[in-house]
């Protein structure tokens, strides 16, 4: 199988490097231009190695206090004032979780997301070698989960909530060429009690689709997907 075509979940940090550096190559992401009232923020879906090697995708909660407490998100933070997004991930990397990147690693990124919060999240794909390092900060992190990719990419963890039911992803695959608005609120359900919506939900749905599905660009585009009202505070 292409390693640009069709679902493909590496094995190891190393095939996933690869994986990913050659699919978002090949992605035409999505800007949000700049503007006076625009907000900056960026996160970053970082792939590590656990114990055994396998390659997990870093989910963290975020601490009981300040903007978005508890919620489930991505390591990253706003852009401070002469940071390029790529920078500002990196350093967040490092003051949330300890871990060391540099702009080098990163491997690309996906769609800019228009949060109802305000800002305008860019979301970068990074893969370091292995999880020893990871020092949560206590002030930001409530705690680290590391979601192997294998998880992230079956089929029954999208779910689209509409008013008394649950529409899962394949369902919808097999009747639409894209995910209609109309369906309601998508719903990450990667484990017991970690059921993650947009805007983490949204990018972690794009990754899926781009990284390790290898969908067309065209089916996987989520600035639109619906987001909880508790999400904009």
């Amino acid at each position: 199988m292409s390693s640009t075509t069709g679902p493909l979940i590496p094995a190891t940090v190393d095939a996933f490097r690869d994986l990913a550096r050659t699919r978002l190559r090949e992605f035409p992401h999505t800007e949000v231009p700049d503007d006076p009232g625009i907000r900056r923020a960026a996160v970053l879906l970082c792939v590590v190695g656990e114990s055994d090697g396998t390659p997990s995708v870093i989910v963290i909660r975020r601490a009981y206090r300040g903007r978005n407490a508890g919620q489930w998100g991505l390591p990253g933070g706003r852009l401070d004032e002469g940071e390029t997004a790529a920078q500002a991930v990196v350093r967040e990397l490092h003051e949330e979780l300890g871990l060391t990147a540099t702009p080098a690693d990163l491997l690309g990124r996906l769609d800019d997301f228009p949060a109802a919060s305000g800002f305008v999240i860019t979301p970068f794909v990074a893969a370091l070698s292995d999880a020893a390092q990871l020092k949560p900060s206590p002030d930001e992190v409530h705690s680290v989960h590391l979601v192997r990719l294998a998880r992230l990419a079956a089929e029954d963890v999208p779910h689209w909530v509409a008013p008394h039911e649950a529409v899962r992803q394949p369902e919808i695959r097999d009747t639409a060429a894209a995910v209609p608005e109309s369906v309601g609120l998508l719903q990450m359900r990667l484990g017991d009690g970690m059921t993650i919506h947009a805007p983490t939900g949204a990018m972690l749905w794009q990754f899926r689709a781009v990284v390790l599905l290898g969908h067309e660009h065209t089916h996987a585009r989520v600035a639109h997907f619906s987001q909880p009202d508790w999400t904009q505070h």
